[in-house]
Protein backbone atom coordinates (compact mmCIF):
# COMPACT_ATOMS: atom_id res chain seq x y z
CA UNK A 1 0.00 0.00 0.00
CA UNK A 2 1.44 3.22 -1.13
CA UNK A 3 0.92 6.67 0.18
CA UNK A 4 1.81 10.18 -0.88
CA UNK A 5 2.83 13.02 1.30
CA UNK A 6 0.85 16.27 1.20
CA UNK A 7 3.97 18.18 0.27
CA UNK A 8 4.69 16.09 -2.81
CA UNK A 9 1.07 16.33 -3.97
CA UNK A 10 1.18 20.10 -3.75
CA UNK A 11 4.39 20.24 -5.74
CA UNK A 12 2.88 18.11 -8.48
CA UNK A 13 -0.16 20.35 -8.71
CA UNK A 14 2.02 23.47 -8.91
CA UNK A 15 4.15 21.90 -11.63
CA UNK A 16 1.03 21.02 -13.59
CA UNK A 17 -0.22 24.60 -13.36
CA UNK A 18 3.12 25.99 -14.53
CA UNK A 19 3.18 23.54 -17.42
CA UNK A 20 -0.36 24.48 -18.43
CA UNK A 21 0.51 28.20 -18.22
CA UNK A 22 3.60 27.69 -20.35
CA UNK A 23 1.59 25.78 -22.92
CA UNK A 24 -1.09 28.50 -22.98
CA UNK A 25 1.53 31.22 -23.43
CA UNK A 26 3.10 29.29 -26.29
CA UNK A 27 -0.30 28.76 -27.90
CA UNK A 28 -1.21 32.46 -27.65
CA UNK A 29 2.16 33.45 -29.09
CA UNK A 30 1.74 30.99 -31.95
CA UNK A 31 -1.84 32.16 -32.59
CA UNK A 32 -0.81 35.82 -32.54
CA UNK A 33 2.07 35.21 -34.92
CA UNK A 34 -0.15 33.15 -37.20
CA UNK A 35 -2.89 35.79 -37.14
CA UNK A 36 -0.41 38.58 -37.92
CA UNK A 37 0.97 36.56 -40.81
CA UNK A 38 -2.53 35.96 -42.10
CA UNK A 39 -3.39 39.68 -41.84
CA UNK A 40 -0.24 40.64 -43.71
CA UNK A 41 -0.82 38.00 -46.37
CA UNK A 42 -4.40 39.22 -46.81
CA UNK A 43 -3.06 42.40 -48.42
CA UNK A 44 -4.83 44.84 -46.11
CA UNK A 45 -3.97 48.47 -46.89
CA UNK A 46 -0.93 50.20 -45.43
CA UNK A 47 -2.40 53.64 -44.86
CA UNK A 48 0.85 54.88 -43.29
CA UNK A 49 2.69 54.82 -46.62
CA UNK A 50 -0.19 56.55 -48.43
CA UNK A 51 -0.49 59.30 -45.82
CA UNK A 52 3.26 59.97 -45.69
CA UNK A 53 3.31 60.25 -49.47
CA UNK A 54 0.19 62.42 -49.77
CA UNK A 55 -0.35 64.71 -46.79
CA UNK A 56 2.22 67.30 -47.91
CA UNK A 57 -0.03 68.04 -50.89
CA UNK A 58 -3.13 68.75 -48.78
CA UNK A 59 -3.80 72.25 -47.44
CA UNK A 60 -6.05 73.94 -44.93
CA UNK A 61 -8.19 76.78 -46.28
CA UNK A 62 -9.73 79.51 -44.18
CA UNK A 63 -11.75 82.41 -45.47
CA UNK A 64 -12.85 85.77 -44.14
CA UNK A 65 -15.60 88.17 -45.08
CA UNK A 66 -15.70 91.94 -44.79
CA UNK A 67 -19.07 93.15 -43.57
CA UNK A 68 -20.54 96.52 -42.91
CA UNK A 69 -20.97 97.46 -39.25
CA UNK A 70 -24.32 98.93 -40.23
CA UNK A 71 -25.59 95.41 -40.92
CA UNK A 72 -24.26 94.09 -37.62
CA UNK A 73 -23.58 90.54 -38.76
CA UNK A 74 -21.70 88.29 -41.10
CA UNK A 75 -24.72 87.14 -43.02
CA UNK A 76 -23.80 83.49 -42.45
CA UNK A 77 -23.52 81.05 -39.61
CA UNK A 78 -20.32 81.24 -37.57
CA UNK A 79 -18.51 77.91 -38.06
CA UNK A 80 -17.03 78.10 -34.54
CA UNK A 81 -20.18 79.12 -32.66
CA UNK A 82 -20.35 75.80 -30.81
CA UNK A 83 -16.69 76.02 -29.71
CA UNK A 84 -17.15 79.53 -28.32
CA UNK A 85 -19.73 78.22 -25.88
CA UNK A 86 -16.89 76.24 -24.26
CA UNK A 87 -13.72 78.28 -24.90
CA UNK A 88 -14.96 81.87 -24.77
CA UNK A 89 -15.83 84.57 -27.32
CA UNK A 90 -12.27 85.00 -28.68
CA UNK A 91 -11.91 81.38 -29.87
CA UNK A 92 -11.10 81.44 -33.60
CA UNK A 93 -10.48 77.78 -34.37
CA UNK A 94 -7.22 75.94 -35.04
CA UNK A 95 -4.90 77.96 -37.24
CA UNK A 96 -7.04 81.12 -37.14
CA UNK A 97 -5.52 84.04 -35.24
CA UNK A 98 -7.65 86.09 -32.90
CA UNK A 99 -8.76 89.31 -34.59
CA UNK A 100 -7.18 92.58 -33.60
CA UNK A 101 -9.48 95.27 -32.18
CA UNK A 102 -9.64 97.07 -35.52
CA UNK A 103 -10.53 93.80 -37.31
CA UNK A 104 -13.31 93.17 -34.81
CA UNK A 105 -14.84 96.48 -35.70
CA UNK A 106 -15.42 99.43 -33.44
CA UNK A 107 -16.65 103.00 -33.31
CA UNK A 108 -13.94 104.14 -35.76
CA UNK A 109 -14.21 101.09 -38.03
CA UNK A 110 -17.28 101.07 -40.32
CA UNK A 111 -16.37 97.66 -41.72
CA UNK A 112 -15.01 94.58 -40.03
CA UNK A 113 -13.41 91.35 -41.18
CA UNK A 114 -14.71 88.17 -39.62
CA UNK A 115 -13.83 84.49 -40.04
CA UNK A 116 -16.22 82.95 -42.53
CA UNK A 117 -15.32 79.29 -42.68
CA UNK A 118 -12.73 76.57 -42.99
CA UNK A 119 -12.15 73.89 -45.57
CA UNK A 120 -9.53 71.84 -47.33
CA UNK A 121 -7.87 71.63 -50.71
CA UNK A 122 -4.97 69.98 -52.51
CA UNK A 123 -2.29 70.89 -55.01
CA UNK A 124 -2.89 69.62 -58.55
CA UNK A 125 0.28 71.06 -60.11
CA UNK A 126 3.66 72.41 -59.04
CA UNK A 127 2.74 76.04 -59.80
CA UNK A 128 0.63 76.56 -56.66
CA UNK A 129 -2.75 75.60 -58.18
CA UNK A 130 -5.17 74.19 -55.60
CA UNK A 131 -8.44 72.35 -56.16
CA UNK A 132 -11.24 72.78 -53.62
CA UNK A 133 -15.03 73.19 -53.40
CA UNK A 134 -16.91 76.23 -54.62
CA UNK A 135 -18.83 76.42 -51.34
CA UNK A 136 -15.55 76.62 -49.38
CA UNK A 137 -14.61 79.96 -50.95
CA UNK A 138 -18.01 81.31 -51.94
CA UNK A 139 -18.55 84.87 -50.70
CA UNK A 140 -15.05 85.16 -49.25
CA UNK A 141 -13.24 88.50 -49.11
CA UNK A 142 -9.90 86.83 -48.42
CA UNK A 143 -8.66 83.27 -48.78
CA UNK A 144 -5.72 81.95 -46.76
CA UNK A 145 -3.96 78.65 -47.42
CA UNK A 146 -1.89 76.89 -44.75
CA UNK A 147 0.51 74.12 -45.74
CA UNK A 148 1.47 71.20 -43.51
CA UNK A 149 4.80 72.87 -42.65
CA UNK A 150 2.92 75.83 -41.18
CA UNK A 151 3.53 78.33 -43.97
CA UNK A 152 0.52 80.47 -44.83
CA UNK A 153 -0.23 82.17 -48.16
CA UNK A 154 -2.96 84.40 -49.46
CA UNK A 155 -4.73 82.78 -52.41
CA UNK A 156 -6.41 84.20 -55.48
CA UNK A 157 -9.38 82.68 -57.29
CA UNK A 158 -8.67 81.40 -60.79
CA UNK A 159 -12.27 80.38 -61.30
CA UNK A 160 -15.20 78.73 -59.57
CA UNK A 161 -18.23 76.74 -60.72
CA UNK A 162 -21.32 76.58 -58.55
CA UNK A 163 -23.07 73.79 -60.44
CA UNK A 164 -20.31 71.24 -59.88
CA UNK A 165 -19.11 72.81 -56.60
CA UNK A 166 -15.55 72.95 -57.96
CA UNK A 167 -13.15 75.87 -57.46
CA UNK A 168 -9.58 76.50 -58.57
CA UNK A 169 -7.42 78.83 -56.48
CA UNK A 170 -3.71 79.64 -56.61
CA UNK A 171 -0.92 80.75 -54.29
CA UNK A 172 2.33 82.45 -55.28
CA UNK A 173 4.68 79.51 -54.76
CA UNK A 174 6.63 77.25 -57.10
CA UNK A 175 7.47 73.55 -56.77
CA UNK A 176 4.37 72.77 -54.75
CA UNK A 177 3.80 69.07 -53.90
CA UNK A 178 1.05 68.11 -56.34
CA UNK A 179 -0.98 64.97 -55.72
CA UNK A 180 -1.23 62.46 -58.58
CA UNK A 181 -4.61 62.53 -60.31
CA UNK A 182 -6.31 59.18 -60.86
CA UNK A 183 -9.72 58.25 -62.26
CA UNK A 184 -13.07 57.35 -60.77
CA UNK A 185 -14.31 55.53 -63.85
CA UNK A 186 -13.15 52.07 -62.80
CA UNK A 187 -14.12 52.16 -59.13
CA UNK A 188 -15.94 49.26 -57.49
CA UNK A 189 -17.99 48.99 -54.33
CA UNK A 190 -15.96 47.79 -51.38
CA UNK A 191 -12.64 49.34 -52.44
CA UNK A 192 -10.61 50.99 -49.68
CA UNK A 193 -10.29 54.78 -49.79
CA UNK A 194 -9.10 57.48 -47.40
CA UNK A 195 -9.60 61.19 -46.92
CA UNK A 196 -7.20 63.86 -45.70
CA UNK A 197 -8.56 67.22 -44.61
CA UNK A 198 -9.20 69.74 -41.86
CA UNK A 199 -12.48 68.91 -40.09
CA UNK A 200 -13.34 71.84 -37.81
CA UNK A 201 -9.94 73.30 -38.72
CA UNK A 202 -8.00 70.31 -37.35
CA UNK A 203 -5.34 70.10 -40.04
CA UNK A 204 -4.07 66.88 -41.66
CA UNK A 205 -6.76 64.67 -40.21
CA UNK A 206 -6.86 61.23 -41.87
CA UNK A 207 -9.93 58.99 -42.07
CA UNK A 208 -10.53 55.82 -44.06
CA UNK A 209 -13.35 53.59 -45.24
CA UNK A 210 -14.75 51.88 -48.29
CA UNK A 211 -16.72 52.86 -51.37
CA UNK A 212 -20.40 52.32 -50.59
CA UNK A 213 -21.93 53.22 -53.96
CA UNK A 214 -20.99 54.68 -57.32
CA UNK A 215 -22.96 57.16 -59.39
CA UNK A 216 -25.12 58.28 -56.47
CA UNK A 217 -27.57 60.93 -57.70
CA UNK A 218 -28.63 63.76 -55.39
CA UNK A 219 -30.33 66.11 -57.84
CA UNK A 220 -27.10 67.94 -58.71
CA UNK A 221 -26.55 65.97 -61.94
CA UNK A 222 -23.23 64.72 -60.57
CA UNK A 223 -22.56 60.98 -60.22
CA UNK A 224 -21.22 61.22 -56.66
CA UNK A 225 -18.97 58.61 -55.09
CA UNK A 226 -20.60 57.47 -51.84
CA UNK A 227 -18.30 56.26 -49.05
CA UNK A 228 -18.43 55.58 -45.33
CA UNK A 229 -15.27 57.64 -44.75
CA UNK A 230 -15.77 60.01 -41.81
CA UNK A 231 -16.17 63.50 -43.27
CA UNK A 232 -17.15 66.57 -41.23
CA UNK A 233 -17.37 70.33 -41.77
CA UNK A 234 -13.88 71.43 -42.81
CA UNK A 235 -13.19 68.28 -44.85
CA UNK A 236 -14.88 69.87 -47.85
CA UNK A 237 -12.50 70.31 -50.76
CA UNK A 238 -10.02 67.71 -49.53
CA UNK A 239 -8.95 64.70 -51.59
CA UNK A 240 -10.42 61.22 -51.60
CA UNK A 241 -7.52 58.86 -52.31
CA UNK A 242 -7.26 55.28 -53.52
CA UNK A 243 -4.65 52.79 -52.35
CA UNK A 244 -2.19 54.04 -54.96
CA UNK A 245 -2.31 57.48 -53.36
CA UNK A 246 -4.07 58.93 -56.41
CA UNK A 247 -6.93 61.40 -56.12
CA UNK A 248 -10.21 59.86 -57.24
CA UNK A 249 -12.58 62.46 -55.82
CA UNK A 250 -13.14 65.70 -53.92
CA UNK A 251 -14.95 65.36 -50.60
CA UNK A 252 -17.96 67.62 -50.91
CA UNK A 253 -21.07 66.61 -48.97
CA UNK A 254 -22.45 64.49 -46.17
CA UNK A 255 -25.94 63.06 -45.78
CA UNK A 256 -26.95 63.77 -42.21
CA UNK A 257 -29.88 64.54 -39.94
CA UNK A 258 -27.66 66.05 -37.26
CA UNK A 259 -25.25 68.18 -39.30
CA UNK A 260 -22.38 65.82 -38.45
CA UNK A 261 -21.11 62.61 -39.98
CA UNK A 262 -23.62 59.74 -39.92
CA UNK A 263 -21.90 57.18 -42.14
CA UNK A 264 -22.63 58.65 -45.58
CA UNK A 265 -20.26 61.02 -47.36
CA UNK A 266 -20.21 62.06 -51.00
CA UNK A 267 -17.28 62.96 -53.22
CA UNK A 268 -17.17 64.60 -56.65
CA UNK A 269 -15.51 62.23 -59.16
CA UNK A 270 -12.11 63.66 -60.10
CA UNK A 271 -12.77 63.13 -63.81
CA UNK A 272 -15.68 65.60 -63.78
CA UNK A 273 -13.70 68.00 -61.59
CA UNK A 274 -10.68 68.06 -63.92
CA UNK A 275 -12.92 68.80 -66.92
CA UNK A 276 -14.09 71.87 -65.02
CA UNK A 277 -10.49 72.77 -64.14
CA UNK A 278 -9.50 72.81 -67.82
CA UNK A 279 -12.17 75.42 -68.59
CA UNK A 280 -11.41 77.47 -65.48
CA UNK A 281 -7.73 77.60 -66.44
CA UNK A 282 -8.37 78.57 -70.05
CA UNK A 283 -11.41 80.83 -69.72
CA UNK A 284 -11.94 81.52 -66.02
CA UNK A 285 -15.48 80.17 -66.24
CA UNK A 286 -17.37 77.07 -67.32
CA UNK A 287 -19.61 76.92 -70.38
CA UNK A 288 -22.15 74.14 -70.71
CA UNK A 289 -24.35 72.89 -73.45
CA UNK A 290 -28.13 72.91 -73.34
CA UNK A 291 -30.84 71.71 -75.70
CA UNK A 292 -33.92 73.36 -74.17
CA UNK A 293 -36.10 70.54 -72.87
CA UNK A 294 -37.71 69.53 -69.61
CA UNK A 295 -37.32 65.82 -68.95
CA UNK A 296 -38.47 63.11 -66.61
CA UNK A 297 -37.79 59.51 -65.70
CA UNK A 298 -38.84 56.54 -67.84
CA UNK A 299 -40.57 54.10 -65.52
CA UNK A 300 -41.36 50.48 -66.35
CA UNK A 301 -44.99 51.45 -66.96
CA UNK A 302 -43.96 54.22 -69.36
CA UNK A 303 -41.58 51.89 -71.19
CA UNK A 304 -44.33 49.27 -71.52
CA UNK A 305 -46.86 51.80 -72.77
CA UNK A 306 -44.33 53.21 -75.26
CA UNK A 307 -43.22 49.85 -76.64
CA UNK A 308 -39.69 50.04 -75.25
CA UNK A 309 -38.00 46.85 -74.10
CA UNK A 310 -36.08 48.58 -71.28
CA UNK A 311 -36.92 51.44 -68.94
CA UNK A 312 -34.03 53.65 -70.09
CA UNK A 313 -33.71 57.13 -71.53
CA UNK A 314 -35.17 60.52 -70.66
CA UNK A 315 -38.80 61.42 -71.34
CA UNK A 316 -39.33 64.88 -72.84
CA UNK A 317 -42.14 66.68 -71.03
CA UNK A 318 -41.71 70.11 -72.57
CA UNK A 319 -39.77 71.66 -75.44
CA UNK A 320 -38.73 75.29 -74.94
CA UNK A 321 -39.98 77.53 -77.75
CA UNK A 322 -37.23 78.58 -80.17
CA UNK A 323 -34.65 76.47 -78.31
CA UNK A 324 -32.22 73.98 -79.90
CA UNK A 325 -34.56 71.01 -79.37
CA UNK A 326 -37.49 72.93 -80.85
CA UNK A 327 -35.43 73.76 -83.94
CA UNK A 328 -34.31 70.12 -84.22
CA UNK A 329 -37.89 68.83 -84.18
CA UNK A 330 -37.99 67.27 -80.71
CA UNK A 331 -41.57 66.73 -79.49
CA UNK A 332 -43.11 66.36 -76.03
CA UNK A 333 -43.43 62.65 -75.31
CA UNK A 334 -40.21 61.74 -77.13
CA UNK A 335 -37.87 59.48 -75.19
CA UNK A 336 -34.23 60.47 -75.72
CA UNK A 337 -32.19 57.26 -75.95
CA UNK A 338 -28.73 58.49 -76.99
CA UNK A 339 -26.89 61.78 -77.31
CA UNK A 340 -23.85 61.92 -79.58
CA UNK A 341 -23.49 58.16 -79.38
CA UNK A 342 -23.66 57.98 -75.58
CA UNK A 343 -26.51 55.93 -74.15
CA UNK A 344 -28.89 57.62 -71.74
CA UNK A 345 -29.38 55.00 -69.02
CA UNK A 346 -31.45 57.27 -66.76
CA UNK A 347 -32.88 60.75 -67.11
CA UNK A 348 -30.14 62.39 -65.03
CA UNK A 349 -27.50 61.24 -67.54
CA UNK A 350 -28.81 63.63 -70.20
CA UNK A 351 -28.14 67.01 -68.50
CA UNK A 352 -24.62 65.88 -67.62
CA UNK A 353 -23.81 64.58 -71.11
CA UNK A 354 -25.34 67.60 -72.84
CA UNK A 355 -23.58 69.92 -70.39
CA UNK A 356 -20.22 68.45 -71.39
CA UNK A 357 -20.90 69.33 -75.04
CA UNK A 358 -19.43 72.53 -76.43
CA UNK A 359 -22.05 75.15 -77.33
CA UNK A 360 -22.38 75.60 -81.09
CA UNK A 361 -21.46 72.02 -81.99
CA UNK A 362 -23.85 69.76 -83.89
CA UNK A 363 -24.79 66.53 -82.13
CA UNK A 364 -26.87 63.51 -83.13
CA UNK A 365 -29.69 62.32 -80.93
CA UNK A 366 -31.77 59.14 -81.08
CA UNK A 367 -35.32 59.44 -79.77
CA UNK A 368 -38.14 56.94 -79.38
CA UNK A 369 -41.32 58.32 -80.94
CA UNK A 370 -44.59 56.41 -81.34
CA UNK A 371 -42.90 53.03 -81.42
CA UNK A 372 -40.06 53.99 -83.76
CA UNK A 373 -36.46 55.09 -83.37
CA UNK A 374 -35.80 58.51 -84.92
CA UNK A 375 -32.39 60.17 -85.36
CA UNK A 376 -32.18 63.97 -85.13
CA UNK A 377 -29.37 66.49 -85.59
CA UNK A 378 -29.28 69.24 -82.98
CA UNK A 379 -27.11 72.33 -82.54
CA UNK A 380 -26.11 72.57 -78.89
CA UNK A 381 -26.95 75.86 -77.18
CA UNK A 382 -25.31 77.42 -74.12
CA UNK A 383 -26.59 76.95 -70.59
CA UNK A 384 -27.16 80.25 -68.77
CA UNK A 385 -25.11 80.79 -65.63
CA UNK A 386 -26.71 80.22 -62.25
CA UNK A 387 -26.78 83.98 -61.66
CA UNK A 388 -28.94 84.41 -64.75
CA UNK A 389 -31.68 82.09 -63.52
CA UNK A 390 -34.75 84.02 -62.38
CA UNK A 391 -36.39 83.32 -59.06
CA UNK A 392 -40.15 82.91 -58.86
CA UNK A 393 -42.56 84.44 -56.35
CA UNK A 394 -42.68 83.02 -52.84
CA UNK A 395 -46.37 83.60 -52.10
CA UNK A 396 -49.07 81.32 -53.50
CA UNK A 397 -51.84 82.73 -55.67
CA UNK A 398 -55.51 82.50 -54.69
CA UNK A 399 -57.18 79.21 -55.58
CA UNK A 400 -59.33 79.09 -58.71
CA UNK A 401 -62.33 76.83 -59.18
CA UNK A 402 -61.28 73.19 -59.27
CA UNK A 403 -62.28 70.32 -61.55
CA UNK A 404 -61.97 66.58 -60.92
CA UNK A 405 -61.29 63.51 -63.06
CA UNK A 406 -59.91 60.05 -62.17
CA UNK A 407 -59.79 61.11 -58.53
CA UNK A 408 -57.55 64.11 -59.24
CA UNK A 409 -58.75 67.64 -58.50
CA UNK A 410 -56.89 70.42 -60.31
CA UNK A 411 -56.98 74.21 -60.62
CA UNK A 412 -55.67 76.58 -63.27
CA UNK A 413 -52.20 78.07 -62.89
CA UNK A 414 -51.83 81.82 -62.64
CA UNK A 415 -49.43 83.69 -64.92
CA UNK A 416 -47.09 84.18 -61.96
CA UNK A 417 -47.09 80.46 -61.20
CA UNK A 418 -46.34 79.56 -64.82
CA UNK A 419 -43.43 82.00 -64.89
CA UNK A 420 -42.04 80.69 -61.62
CA UNK A 421 -42.32 77.06 -62.75
CA UNK A 422 -40.99 77.76 -66.24
CA UNK A 423 -44.04 76.27 -67.96
CA UNK A 424 -46.48 77.61 -70.54
CA UNK A 425 -49.42 75.42 -69.52
CA UNK A 426 -50.44 72.84 -66.99
CA UNK A 427 -52.76 72.62 -63.99
CA UNK A 428 -52.00 72.31 -60.29
CA UNK A 429 -53.24 69.36 -58.22
CA UNK A 430 -55.12 70.31 -55.04
CA UNK A 431 -56.40 66.85 -54.11
CA UNK A 432 -55.69 63.27 -55.20
CA UNK A 433 -57.75 60.17 -54.42
CA UNK A 434 -58.63 56.78 -55.91
CA UNK A 435 -56.88 56.23 -59.27
CA UNK A 436 -54.81 59.41 -58.98
CA UNK A 437 -53.53 58.56 -55.51
CA UNK A 438 -52.75 54.98 -56.57
CA UNK A 439 -50.64 56.39 -59.42
CA UNK A 440 -48.64 58.50 -56.97
CA UNK A 441 -50.09 61.91 -57.83
CA UNK A 442 -50.06 64.22 -54.81
CA UNK A 443 -51.30 67.75 -54.06
CA UNK A 444 -48.86 70.34 -55.40
CA UNK A 445 -47.99 68.36 -58.53
CA UNK A 446 -48.41 70.19 -61.83
CA UNK A 447 -49.97 68.09 -64.60
CA UNK A 448 -48.50 69.10 -67.95
CA UNK A 449 -49.90 66.50 -70.35
CA UNK A 450 -52.59 63.84 -70.53
CA UNK A 451 -51.72 61.22 -73.11
CA UNK A 452 -49.95 63.11 -75.87
CA UNK A 453 -51.94 66.32 -75.40
CA UNK A 454 -50.79 69.42 -73.53
CA UNK A 455 -53.04 70.58 -70.69
CA UNK A 456 -53.88 74.28 -70.53
CA UNK A 457 -56.88 74.44 -68.16
CA UNK A 458 -58.72 72.49 -65.49
CA UNK A 459 -61.71 71.93 -67.78
CA UNK A 460 -59.47 70.62 -70.56
CA UNK A 461 -57.79 68.25 -68.11
CA UNK A 462 -61.16 66.70 -67.23
CA UNK A 463 -62.11 66.29 -70.89
CA UNK A 464 -58.77 64.70 -71.86
CA UNK A 465 -58.71 62.39 -68.83
CA UNK A 466 -62.27 61.16 -69.37
CA UNK A 467 -61.68 60.53 -73.08
CA UNK A 468 -58.30 58.82 -72.67
CA UNK A 469 -59.03 56.83 -69.55
CA UNK A 470 -62.36 55.20 -70.29
CA UNK A 471 -61.06 51.67 -70.67
CA UNK A 472 -57.26 51.80 -70.50
CA UNK A 473 -54.47 53.40 -68.46
CA UNK A 474 -53.57 56.96 -69.36
CA UNK A 475 -50.10 58.46 -69.09
CA UNK A 476 -49.70 61.88 -67.51
CA UNK A 477 -46.62 64.06 -67.36
CA UNK A 478 -46.29 65.82 -64.02
CA UNK A 479 -43.80 68.28 -62.58
CA UNK A 480 -42.76 68.02 -58.93
CA UNK A 481 -40.03 69.99 -57.14
CA UNK A 482 -38.63 71.19 -60.47
CA UNK A 483 -38.39 67.65 -61.91
CA UNK A 484 -40.74 66.03 -64.41
CA UNK A 485 -41.90 62.44 -64.51
CA UNK A 486 -44.46 60.21 -66.16
CA UNK A 487 -47.18 58.48 -64.18
CA UNK A 488 -49.64 55.89 -65.41
CA UNK A 489 -53.17 56.35 -64.07
CA UNK A 490 -55.29 53.20 -64.23
CA UNK A 491 -59.08 53.68 -64.28
CA UNK A 492 -61.01 51.92 -61.54
CA UNK A 493 -58.14 51.93 -59.06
Amino acid sequence: MSSSRPGNSTAVRQSSKLLALAFLTLAVTFFTATTSAQVNSAGLPNFVDIVEKSEQGVVNIRTTSTISAAHGGAGGRDPFEMFRWFFGPDFQGPGIPAPSPERRGGPESPDRTVPRGVGSGFFISDDGSILTNHHVIEGASEIFVTMTDGREFKATVVGSDERTDVALIKIDLENTPALPIGTARDLKKGEWVLAIGSPFGLESTVTAGIISAIGRETGDYLPFIQTDVAVNPGNSGGPLLDLEGEVIGINAQIVSRSGGFMGISLAIPIDEAMEVVEQLRSEGRVTRGRIGVQIGDVSKDVALASGLDDATGAMVSRVMPDGPAFEAGVLPGDIILTFNGRKIEKWSDLPRIVGQSKPGTVATMDVWRKGKRVTLDITVGEMPSTSERAAGPDTPAPESAGATAMGVTVVNLTDQEREALGVTGGVRVTDSKDAGASAGIIPGDVILTVGNADVSSAQQFVKLAEEAGKDKPVGMMIQRDGQTQWVLVRPGK
